[in-house]
C-alpha cells in the first residue's frame, strides 16, 4: 500500500529532528563501546536504531496518532499492536545496501519456533527515495511465493544480513516523495540498494502486529503495546512503561 506524501509537514519536520538527536545518541554509544559496527548497524554507513520512542516525549504522537491507525486497520485489522519501531538510515555516499529478507526472517532467525501472523512494515520517507539514493525493492508474493511461509534465512559475513531470496529477480524500486508511508507485510521479501547521494537516506519504519508476538517464554519477541481495539486508538500514553508492555533495553543507563 503506497501512500505519497501522506505525513503533515509539521509532523515529517518532528521526525526528522528526532532523528538527527537518535544518530548522535546511537554514534555516541558506539563510540563509548569502542566499535564501528553493533549487529547490522555500521557507523556512518547503515543504521538500525531500534525500539528508543520511550525516551522521545514526540515520537508517540506520531506511531499513535489518527494517520497510523488507519494505516494498522487497513492492513492487520481493528485489533493492533505496536510490535517494534526503528530508524533506518543511510549514510551519504557511503550508505551501505541491505540483502533480501522478510523481516519475519529476522524473528524466526532468533525464534525458528515462531508462527506468528504477517505484521505490517510502515516504511515512513523522511526524504524523497530513488534508485540513486538507495530505495527498497519489493519482490511481491506472486513472485517470491511467500504469501504464506517465512523462509529460512542465512547470515551474511561482514555485514550480519540476513539474506532469503539469492535469485536474479531484482524487484520492484518504489520511488516516492518525502512524507509517503508505504505499507508492506513482514512476509514480503525486500532488499535496498547503496546510497550513491551527498545527503542521508533517512526511514522511519513503526510495524504493528494483530496481536502480541510472543517468544517461547511467553514473553514479547519485541514490544506488544496496545495501540487499538475495535477499530478505537486505546494507547494509553500515561501508562506506557517498560515494565507493562515488555523489554527496553537499559532504559536507565541509556537516560544516564
Amino acid at each position: 500500500m503506497i501512500l505519497p506524501g501522506v505525513i503533515p509537514a509539521g509532523v515529517l519536520e518532528m521526525l526528522r529532528e528526532e532523528c538527527s538527536y537518535y544518530l548522535g545518541y546511537y554514534d555516541s554509544m558506539m563510540d563509548a563501546k569502542g566499535v564501528q559496527t553493533e549487529g547490522i548497524s555500521h557507523r556512518g554507513k547503515r543504521y538500525f536504531i531500534n525500539n528508543r520512542y520511550r525516551l522521545s516525549n514526540r515520537l508517540w504522537q506520531f506511531i499513535f496518532s489518527d494517520l497510523m491507525a488507519e494505516v494498522a486497520k487497513a492492513t492487520v485489522g481493528p485489533e493492533a499492536y505496536l510490535f517494534h519501531e526503528q530508524w533506518v538510515v543511510k549514510g551519504a555516499e557511503q550508505g551501505m545496501k541491505f540483502s533480501w529478507h522478510q523481516d519475519s526472517g529476522y524473528v524466526k532467525w532468533y525464534d525458528p519456533t515462531t508462527n506468528h501472523r504477517p505484521y505490517v512494515t510502515c516504511w515512513c520517507t523522511l526524504d524523497a527515495v530513488n534508485e540513486e539514493n538507495g530505495t527498497v525493492y519489493i519482490l511481491p508474493h506472486s513472485r517470491g511465493g511467500t504469501r504464506d511461509q517465512i523462509i529460512d534465512h542465512s547470515k551474511e559475513a561482514g555485514t550480519n544480513d540476513l539474506i532469503g531470496y539469492t535469485g536474479s529477480d531484482p524487484g520492484d524500486p518504489l520511488i516516492v516523495p518525502a512524507g509517503s508511508i508505504v505499507a508492506f507485510d513482514s512476509y514480503v521479501l525486500h532488499r535496498s540498494g547503496p546510497n550513491r547521494t551527498n545527503r542521508m537516506r533517512r526511514i522511519y519504519l513503526p510495524q504493528y502486529s494483530s496481536a502480541p508476538i510472543l517468544r517461547p517464554d511467553g514473553k514479547p519477541w519485541a514490544m506488544a503495546t496496545p495501540f487499538l481495539s475495535g477499530g478505537k486508538v486505546v494507547y494509553d500514553h500515561a501508562g506506557d512503561t517498560a515494565d507493562k508492555y515488555g523489554p527496553f533495553p537499559d532504559k536507565k543507563k541509556e537516560s544516564a
